[in-house]
């Protein structure tokens, strides 16, 4: 059902430039129109949990998507729907989560943004802010181990996770080990309502890369083409062997930090600022003066988008919730090990 957005991905193997942007901007494209049917359902009942929507950040992650490879490891966060959709999770996995179908990647059993394929390396994100970073070493520590070569593992976080103690050991751990780590700040000014004046001191957060010996990207984050280059500028960086990569992105969440918040404490003149600017018209505008593309050409990938959504919705709400009484509550991973089992 999602076939036809993700079958762009091709491994990061994506042959020329326009290819890569035209793959990226429909990513970004799915995943805007997915985040509103979702936010539609939540303020409908149909959905259980918070709902957090990438609006104004779907071109940093959708950037980091398609420069990845298939046997990579990636560590999205709860506004990365156009990042997981490049790495290659289907539209139908997403829904079902969401909308707790027993089906789904996690049987409806966990929270709506704890989705993920760890045998995949597409890990299930840790709500605790920074605690991705550790994760993404172990994995790429074992592959090493394994004699695994030319991987990368990128983890994502905001600007409030670098204020925590995990992502100072775990950044310190991946510039001593020298792992291929593309650790990717969405700076979106406020970490939940605390603004950056109250969150960190230091003039631009890309310098908190030089006391741990570690290379520094700064981007515009609603910068389509420039979020393009810096993240594969990164991605390649780290995949030859140069040590981990810190891009720092600057941009604005053009919503509340869900769709239970109303994002009042964004002052107007921050969302009339270059920051504000959306990044989906950026990328269009961007993509029409190329030439890569036109519009009759982006209104049928649009028009594609909605009907696979619709239908992915409609089909999962004909799925049944996991029955409290039948389901075998133990942890996936453990499975094997529950009693009673040989």
């Amino acid at each position: 059902m999602s076939q036809t957005v993700t079958e762009s991905h091709t491994d990061g193997q994506i042959g020329s430039a326009s290819d890569l942007h035209l793959a990226a901007f429909r990513f970004m494209l799915w995943a805007r129109l997915l985040d509103e049917k979702f936010a539609t359902l939540y303020r409908a009942g149909k959905i259980h949990g918070g709902v957090f929507l990438g609006r104004g950040q779907e071109a940093l992650s959708a950037a980091i998507g398609v420069h990845l490879n298939k046997t990579d490891v990636f560590a999205p966060l709860i506004r990365d729907a156009a990042g997981r959709l490049a790495f290659g999770e289907p539209i139908i996995d997403a829904v079902r989560t969401y909308m707790g179908s027993a089906l789904g990647p996690m049987r409806g059993r966990d929270g709506n943004v704890h989705r993920g394929k760890p045998q995949d390396g597409y890990l299930p994100m840790i709500s605790h802010l920074g605690a991705m970073i550790s994760v993404v070493n172990g994995v790429l520590f074992a592959r090493r181990m394994k004699g695994i070569k030319g991987i990368v593992g990128a983890a994502c976080l905001g600007e409030g996770a670098t204020s925590t103690g995990a992502f100072h050991e775990a950044l310190n751990q991946a510039a001593v080990e020298k792992l291929p780590l593309v650790l990717v700040v969405a700076n979106n000014q406020f970490s939940y309502s605390t603004p950056n004046d109250r969150q960190f001191a230091c003039a631009d957060l890309a310098h908190k890369a030089v006391g741990y010996g570690v290379e520094a990207h700064s981007v515009a984050g609603n910068d389509f083409a420039a979020c393009m280059e810096v993240v594969g500028r990164a991605v390649a960086r780290a995949r030859a062997g140069h040590g981990p990569q810190l891009v720092v992105a600057d941009l604005l969440r053009l919503c509340g930090h869900g769709e239970h918040d109303d994002a009042g404490y964004i002052p107007p003149d921050m969302k009339n600022s270059p920051l504000g600017r959306d990044c989906m018209k950026l990328a269009e505008e961007f993509l029409l003066k190329k030439k890569f593309t036109d519009a009759a050409q982006i209104a049928v990938w649009r028009s594609e988008a909605v009907r696979e959504i619709e239908d992915a919705v409609a089909q999962v709400q004909r799925e049944p919730a996991p029955d409290p009484f039948a389901e075998n509550w133990t942890a996936l991973a453990t499975e094997n090990l529950s009693e009673g089992r040989e």
